[in-house]
C-alpha cells in the first residue's frame, strides 16, 4: 500500500554517515550514496543525509531543458570542460525517460557525455525519470540535494517531454530552456506556456545562421506575450552553437549574472523555499493523491518544519497518514 513502512535495512558500513564525511569521501563516497538513494529509500540514515545536504548548498544549479535532439548533451560536454577549464567542480544528473511498458531507462545520456573518469572533480550520474514522463523523479530531485552540497556546479539535464520544464523548476537556481532552429519549438512552447519558466532561453545551432537568427527572433517575439511582467531580471535569448563553441561562454557568463542577481536581491534563499513547498505538495499528490493531501491537511500537521527537513518531514506525514488509513481497510 502506498505509504507504507518499509523494514529498516543496516545502513552499509561504505555509506558516508554525515555531509563532512561526504565531502571528504570524494566520488567515491557521493557514487555509494547515490546508489543508496534508490537502494534505502525512507532510511533513517539518508533522511538525515538528506536534509543535512539540503541546509548545506554550495552549487549553483543549472537546469538545461529543451525536447529530444536540441544539443543538450552536446551544450552539457562543453559546459563541463569550461568549468572544469575554470578550476569548478561539477556535477551533472542526466535524465532519462523511462518505458512507459517496462518502467525501464535506456539511460543513453551519459553514453553521449564525454568525461575523464580520472577527473575527482567532475561526477555524472544518469537516472531514469521513472512515472515522471521526462521529467525528473524523487530520486534525481535527492540526487541534485547531495551534489548541490559538495560540488561548485550541478548540471541537472533534462528531457523536455511532457511535464519536465515544470520538474526542473523544483531544483534549478537558473532554467535554461534549448530550442532548435526551424523546428517551430517557440510557438509550441508560447501555446504551453513554457516561456514562462526559464530564466535564460537559448537557440541551439548558431552555425545555421539564418535561420537561427530567426528562431532567436520568434523567441523574442514569444517572450513578449508570455505573462513574466514585473520580474526584476529579463530572460535574455542567446544563439550559441556547441560544435565551435560560440556563445557557450556567454551562456555560462549568463547563468552566473543570474545566480549573482538572486542572492544579491536576497531570493535565492525565498526561490529555494518555494521549490522546497513545491516539491513536497507534488509528493504528497502522487503518494496519497488529492483526497489524501486533504486529509493530511485535517490532521493539523506542522507544515512548517517542512522547509528545513523535508525528507523527514515527508516520512513522518507518510506514518501518520498509513495509522490514519489503516482506520479505513479495503474491502
Amino acid at each position: 500500500m502506498s505509504g507504507s513502512v518499509k523494514p529498516v535495512r543496516s545502513w552499509p558500513k561504505s555509506a558516508p554517515i554525515c555531509l563532512e564525511n561526504l565531502r571528504a569521501g570524494g566520488k567515491p563516497a557521493l557514487a555509494r550514496l547515490l546508489s543508496a538513494v534508490e537502494s534505502f529509500e525512507g532510511h533513517p540514515q539518508l533522511i538525515s543525509l538528506l536534509d543535512e545536504a539540503l541546509q548545506n548548498p554550495i552549487a549553483q544549479v543549472v537546469a538545461l531543458t529543451g525536447p529530444p535532439g536540441v544539443g543538450k548533451s552536446t551544450l552539457t560536454n562543453t559546459m563541463i570542460s569550461l568549468y572544469r577549464s575554470a578550476g569548478k567542480s561539477v556535477g551533472v544528473i542526466a535524465v532519462d525517460p523511462s518505458s512507459q511498458v517496462s518502467g525501464g531507462s535506456l539511460l543513453g545520456d551519459r553514453t553521449r557525455l564525454t568525461t575523464d573518469p580520472e577527473d575527482s572533480k567532475i561526477f555524472v550520474r544518469s537516472m531514469a525519470a521513472r512515472d515522471r514522463l521526462g521529467g525528473l523523479s524523487e530520486h534525481a530531485i535527492a540526487a541534485v540535494v547531495l551534489m548541490r552540497a559538495v560540488m561548485d556546479y550541478v548540471l541537472v539535464e533534462s528531457v523536455g517531454i511532457g511535464q519536465s520544464e515544470a520538474d526542473v523548476a523544483l531544483v534549478a537556481d537558473t532554467c535554461v530552456l534549448c530550442i532548435q532552429p526551424g523546428s517551430g519549438d517557440s510557438l509550441q512552447f508560447m501555446k504551453a506556456g513554457i516561456m514562462e519558466l526559464p530564466d535564460v532561453i537559448c537557440v541551439t545551432k548558431a552555425d545555421m545562421g539564418d535561420v537561427a537568427i530567426r528562431a532567436q527572433a520568434d523567441v523574442r517575439g514569444a517572450m513578449s506575450l508570455s505573462s513574466r511582467g514585473g520580474q526584476s531580471w529579463k530572460v535574455p535569448v542567446l544563439l550559441l552553437s556547441a560544435v565551435d563553441r560560440s556563445g557557450i561562454a556567454h551562456l555560462i557568463e549568463t547563468c552566473s549574472e543570474h545566480f549573482s542577481m538572486l542572492c544579491d536581491r536576497g531570493q535565492l534563499h525565498s526561490q529555494r523555499e518555494q521549490q522546497v513547498k513545491a516539491w513536497l505538495s507534488d509528493q504528497l499528490k502522487m503518494q496519497f493523491g488529492s483526497h489524501g493531501v486533504q486529509v493530511l491537511q485535517r490532521l493539523d500537521v506542522p507544515w512548517g518544519e517542512a522547509v528545513l527537513q523535508p525528507f523527514a518531514f515527508k516520512q513522518k506525514i507518510a506514518s501518520r497518514f498509513q495509522g490514519f488509513w489503516s482506520n479505513f481497510p479495503l474491502a
